[in-house]
C-alpha cells in the first residue's frame, strides 16, 4: 500500500505488443458467455463516480444510504480513479472502457477523499476507514469487494480491525480483491497476509510483472497478476485516459470473479476463489503470483459442476 507514490501513473508511451488487456487473460471468451447478472455485486471502495457519465448505466449503480458514491468534484483525483476502475467493471460494452460485466451492480463506498485532490500524494485512507467500508459493502449486499488503499501505517488496535473486517467478509462468503501497491518493494501488508484475501499484482502486456509492483511470500502464495498497463477507461470529463498500476490489475480480477458468479450462480464464494486462483494449476513458491486465466478459470468450474451433475443422475 502506497502512501507515498500515486497509485496510478499515466502510461507515456503505447504498448510494445498488440494483445489486449483482455486478451492477456483470456477474458473475451468468457465476455462472450455473459455480461454478467444484477444480483452479483461488487462493492467499490475507491472514490467516487461520476454516476452521469454515458457510458454507465444508472440502474447498474448503488450507493450506500448515508454514503454518497458521486462525484461532487469530477475534477478531482478521488473522482477520476473511482470513475476509471468503474469502466473497466460496469461501463457499457460499446464504450473505450474494458467494461467486463456491465449488467452486474456495483456498490460504490468511497473511501478516498475528493479534498485532497491538489496533494503531491495520493489520497490515502485509515485502517479504520477501510474496515468500515468493507462491513458496509458486505451489509449491502456485495459479494465480490474490489479495492485499492494508499493506506496510513496501521497501529496494532487498526491491523485487528482491519483483520475482524476481512474475517467478516470470509463469513458472508464475500470475495476481496486487492491491489497490492506500487512501490516496487517486496513484502506484505494486513490485507495481503490475509488468507481470504487475492492480492494482484500488475503485468504489462508481455505478460511480465511490472517493476513498479509490490511482490511478497503471501502474494505470491495466493495472489494474481492481471493487466497494469495499456488500460484505457473512461473518465469523469469525457475523454477515455489510459493509466497504469496494480489499481487497474485488480479490477480485470474482480470483474472476472463477477462473470464466473454470473456463468455459475449456485458456486459457493471458496469454488469461485479457488477456481480463478488455481486455474493454472498448482501454485509455485515465488514472490510473484501467476496471470489471470478467466477462461481456465471457467473452464475448471465448468468441470465441477459437470461432475455434481453426472453424480447427481
Amino acid at each position: 500500500m502506497d502512501s507515498k507514490a500515486p497509485a496510478l501513473q499515466r502510461k507515456s508511451e503505447a504498448a510494445s505488443t498488440t494483445m489486449t488487456p483482455l486478451e492477456l487473460v483470456r477474458l473475451p471468451e468468457l465476455m462472450a458467455l455473459t455480461s454478467g447478472r444484477r444480483d452479483v455485486v461488487v462493492g467499490l471502495l475507491d472514490g467516487p463516480v461520476a454516476t452521469g457519465h454515458p457510458d454507465l448505466t444508472s440502474d447498474s449503480i448503488r450507493e450506500i444510504q448515508g454514503m454518497p458514491g458521486r462525484c461532487a468534484d469530477v475534477r478531482s483525483t478521488a473522482c477520476q480513479h473511482g470513475t476509471f476502475v468503474a469502466g473497466i467493471l460496469v461501463a457499457d460494452r460499446t464504450s473505450s472502457a474494458p467494461a467486463i460485466c456491465p449488467d452486474c451492480s456495483l456498490v460504490v463506498r468511497p473511501i478516498f477523499d475528493e479534498t485532497m485532490a491538489q496533494s503531491k500524494h495520493w489520497p490515502n485512507a485509515t485502517p479504520q476507514q477501510v474496515a468500515l467500508a468493507i462491513h458496509e459493502c458486505i451489509d449491502a449486499g456485495a459479494r465480490v469487494l474490489n479495492f485499492s488503499a494508499a493506506m496510513q501505517k496501521p497501529s496494532i488496535t487498526d491491523d485487528q480491525k482491519l483483520q475482524g473486517a476481512l474475517d467478516y467478509a470470509l463469513t458472508r462468503d464475500t470475495i476481496v480483491v486487492a491491489a497490492v501497491g506500487n512501490q516496487g518493494i517486496v513484502g506484505s501488508s494486513a490485507v495481503t497476509r490475509h488468507p481470504w484475501v487475492i492480492p494482484v499484482v500488475a503485468y504489462d502486456l508481455s505478460g511480465r510483472p511490472m517493476s513498479q509492483s509490490n511482490l511478497g511470500s503471501s502474494i505470491g502464495r495466493r495472489g494474481l497478476g492481471a493487466p497494469g498497463e495499456g488500460v484505457t477507461s473512461i473518465s469523469p470529463e469525457g475523454e477515455p485516459l489510459s493509466w497504469v498500476g496494480t489499481s487497474m490489475a485488480a479490477a480485470f480480477v474482480s470483474g472476472a470473479i463477477a462473470l464466473l458468479w454470473s456463468q455459475f450462480p449456485s458456486a459457493t464464494a471458496g469454488q469461485i476463489k479457488a477456481a480463478i486462483t488455481l486455474a493454472q494449476g498448482q501454485r509455485r513458491t515465488s514472490v510473484v503470483p501467476p496471470l489471470l486465466d478467466a477462461w481456465g478459470a471457467h473452464q475448471r468450474l465448468a468441470g465441477t459442476f459437470q461432475k455434481g451433475q453426472r453424480h447427481e443422475c
